[in-house]
């Protein structure tokens, strides 16, 4: 249901691929909260993707650009403000990549090079989205930066590899950049820790249909779909949130508090 939560808010959405993408969920509640967007993605992965989809259903525009890119983030916000008609109110950086997970490396045996990209592209991005804001003066007063991440930033997922690293440097890059930024002008800059999901990324992963069906049972709400994680983005980018930054926000249905659930007992218990 639509509250015009977002009405007369402009921003930035980055990473929708497809209709399984949590970013693809973000921006279509976005524009039924009446916010006006910019789309982005690499150039690589629009290819791939369906996001000229999304931008008829959302009445949006599209920008390719590379993240990683300080030039391309620079033309990406000028062109963006220049569209939308003045400063951003809401950026969402839903960004991962590791090419040590696409290749099957173990952990103990990453590719090195891999490791500097995996870095590179799932969390430098967000610290150069950000001085690039800044230093362009792009964002509003009380403007709100989301960024997605997972909880093997704190506990171990063998399987999510070096991922893991990387989304432990975006949390604090959030908490380090949130800091100066809510400073000099007081934008709010946060996480969101997603309950495992089905997307294009994360079934990448090694066991992560086995993974997913541990937490739906470990977590006393169950897991969070994206249609949910959307809405609490929403909700970070509206002004009933204009106080909450340099966090990370667990949406996971309870998991990240649950050291044992009754059901997860029962599995293990003896048939004697």
């Amino acid at each position: 249901m639509a509250n015009n939560l977002l009405k007369g808010k402009r921003g930035i959405i980055f990473g929708a691929l497809n209709d399984m993408s949590i970013a693809w969920k973000v921006a279509e509640r976005a524009h039924e909260e009446g916010a006006e967007f910019v789309l982005t993605n690499a150039p690589i992965a629009m290819r791939m993707g369906a996001i000229n989809e999304l931008a008829e259903k959302t009445g949006s525009k599209v920008i390719p650009a590379d993240a990683t890119n300080v030039e391309d983030l620079e033309n990406l916000i000028k062109e963006s403000m220049e569209h939308l008609g003045g400063k951003i109110d809401f950026i969402l950086h839903s960004i991962g990549m590791s090419p040590n997970v696409r290749k099957k490396k173990h952990y103990t045996e990453i590719n090195y090079n891999y490791y500097n990209q995996t870095l590179d592209v799932s969390a430098g991005s967000l610290h150069k989205v950000l001085a690039t804001a800044q230093k362009m003066d792009a964002l509003n007063e009380w403007g709100s930066v989301v960024a997605l991440t997972y909880i093997a930033a704190q506990r171990i997922f063998p399987d999510y590899n070096d991922m893991a690293d990387a989304k432990s440097l975006l949390e604090s890059i959030t908490r380090s950049f949130g800091y100066h930024y809510g400073i000099k002008k007081k934008v709010r800059v946060n996480t969101i820790s997603q309950s495992p999901t089905v997307t294009t990324a994360g079934q990448g992963i090694k066991g992560f249909d086995e993974f997913i069906n541990f937490s739906e049972q470990m977590s006393p709400l169950g897991n969070a779909s994206a249609e949910a994680c959307a809405n609490y983005c929403i909700s970070m980018f509206s002004d009933l949130t204009k106080y909450v930054t340099m966090q990370n926000l667990f949406h996971d249905g309870g998991f990240s508090n649950t050291g044992v659930t009754q059901q997860v007992i029962e599995r293990f218990g003896s048939e004697d």
